[in-house]
C-alpha cells in the first residue's frame, strides 16, 4: 500500500453546519469550512504516511472547490477537475482509496447534509442497490482492483460505507438528527431539511481521523480481505429525480452497460417522467 487517492468533500466535515452558511463560495463561513476540511485532510494524510504511504493524491471533490492549497500538506499533490470523467483520474497505479468529509447518500434518515450529486436527486441505484457519491467511486475503484480502505464523515455515511465495503476503517465526526427521508420535498426545502446535527469538536475529529487513516493503512497491508466490492455484470444505473418546474411528476433515468461500471457511469442521463406517478 504505497500510492493512495484521497477523495474529499465538504458536507461531511465536523463543524460544517448547513449548506447556506458553510458550503457555497458566497457563504459567510465558507473560508472556515475550507479550513476545517483541509485540516481533516492533513490529519488523514499524516496517518496515511505514518502507516506506510509513499505518494498521495488529494482530489478536491466539492462542487465549487473547497481544499485550501496554501494550508494543504506540502507532501501531497492536489487534483482539481476531472476532464476525463469517471473514474476521476483514479487508475490501477493506486493501491487504495480514502474518503474525507464524505456525507451520506440522498434521503438518508439521520444523515447530515445528505445528498447525491445534486440536491435534485432522490436516489441512485446500481443493479438495484442504492448508493451515494461514496459508492460510485468505490465501485469504479473495485473495477480497477483498487481497494477502498478508509472513510470519514457523518455517522450515517460510515454505516453506508461499511454496508458496501465491509471491513474498511471509518470515523464518524458528527450525527444528523432528522429522522425522515425528505423525499417529497422540493429542492429548496430539501436543502434546509438535514441541517440539524451534533458535531464533534474539529480538533478531536482530526485526532480520530489521523488514527483511523493510519490504522487503515496498517490493516490493509496485513489483511487483503477487505476493500473490494464484488461486481457482477451487466450493470444498470437508475436515477430518480425530483419533479421539475413544468411537472409535479418525479423523473427517472435508466442506462446500462454489459461489462463496465465505469463505462456506465459515464453514460449521460436521460430523465423521463416516472410511470405510475
Amino acid at each position: 500500500m504505497k500510492k493512495i487517492y484521497v477523495m474529499t468533500d465538504l458536507e461531511g466535515v465536523a463543524g460544517v453546519e448547513n449548506f447556506e452558511d458553510w458550503c457555497e463560495p458566497a457563504s459567510r463561513y465558507y473560508d472556515l469550512a475550507r479550513e476545517f476540511l483541509t485540516m481533516e485532510v492533513n490529519a488523514a494524510v499524516a496517518g496515511l504516511f505514518e502507516g506506510g504511504a509513499k505518494e498521495i493524491l488529494v482530489s478536491d471533490g466539492h462542487g465549487a472547490g473547497a481544499i485550501d492549497p496554501k494550508m494543504l500538506s506540502p507532501r501531497v499533490d492536489l487534483l482539481r477537475g476531472w476532464p476525463n470523467g469517471w473514474p476521476l483520474e483514479l487508475d490501477r497505479s493506486f493501491d487504495g482509496v480514502v474518503f474525507v468529509g464524505q456525507h451520506a447518500k440522498a434521503g438518508t434518515p439521520c444523515g447530515h447534509l445528505c445528498h447525491t450529486q445534486s440536491l435534485n436527486w432522490i436516489d441512485l441505484a446500481v443493479n438495484g442497490r442504492s448508493i451515494g457519491e461514496f459508492g460510485q467511486l468505490a465501485m469504479c475503484a473495485s473495477e480497477l482492483m483498487v481497494r477502498t480502505i478508509f472513510g470519514a464523515g457523518d455517522e450515517e455515511f460510515t454505516k453506508e460505507a461499511l454496508k458496501l465495503v465491509p471491513g474498511m476503517e471509518t470515523v464518524a465526526v458528527k450525527r444528523g438528527l432528522r429522522k425522515d427521508t425528505g423525499e417529497d420535498l422540493d429542492e429548496k426545502d430539501y436543502k434546509r431539511h438535514f441541517s440539524g446535527a451534533i458535531h464533534m469538536h474539529p480538533e478531536r475529529s482530526r485526532k480520530l481521523i489521523h488514527a483511523g487513516a493510519k490504522r487503515a493503512m496498517v490493516r490493509a497491508k496485513k489483511d487483503r480481505k477487505f476493500g473490494i466490492i464484488p461486481l457482477k455484470p451487466p450493470f444498470e444505473r437508475v436515477i430518480v429525480l425530483r419533479p421539475n418546474r413544468d411537472s409535479a411528476v418525479k423523473r427517472v433515468s435508466r442506462v446500462s452497460h454489459p461489462t463496465s461500471v465505469i463505462a456506465m457511469m459515464n453514460l449521460p442521463n436521460d430523465p423521463r417522467p416516472m410511470k405510475g406517478e
